[in-house]
């Protein structure tokens, strides 16, 4: 298996996918919920992304059915997939944390901003 990069959209896409199978629409639609509308994934986005992490073992197809004349492919989250979902969560609150110490240090909040009186 090659090492895969976790992008910000593959994170939020394997979220959505850790709980309940999804099709491509509904992986979108969950993803811009998920992100509080930050992220809005185009279909090439979502179909790349889901590529890369179907090849990296962490998503598998989850079945097929035809709703209005239109194929759905069903994707979810492996145990591997969760199990990365996981670790990125816990270095993302490791890194906010880093964060929020800098920002609570001597020169975090008080520091002037740029533009401000």
């Amino acid at each position: 298996m090659t090492s895969f990069r976790m992008t910000q959209q593959a994170y939020l896409i394997l979220l959505t996918l850790v709980d309940e199978r999804q099709h491509g629409y509904g992986v979108i639609k969950q993803v811009a919920e998920l992100s509080g509308g930050d992220v809005t994934l185009a279909a090439g986005t979502l179909y790349g992304n889901l590529d890369r992490l179907l090849a990296a073992g962490m998503v598998a197809a989850d079945g097929e059915e035809i709703v209005d004349g239109r194929l759905r492919r069903y994707y979810r989250a492996t145990d591997l997939g969760a199990q990365a979902a996981q670790a990125e969560t816990e270095n993302l609150a490791r890194l906010a944390a880093r964060a929020q110490r800098v920002l609570d240090g001597p020169r975090g909040l008080s520091r002037p901003v740029l533009g401000g009186a």
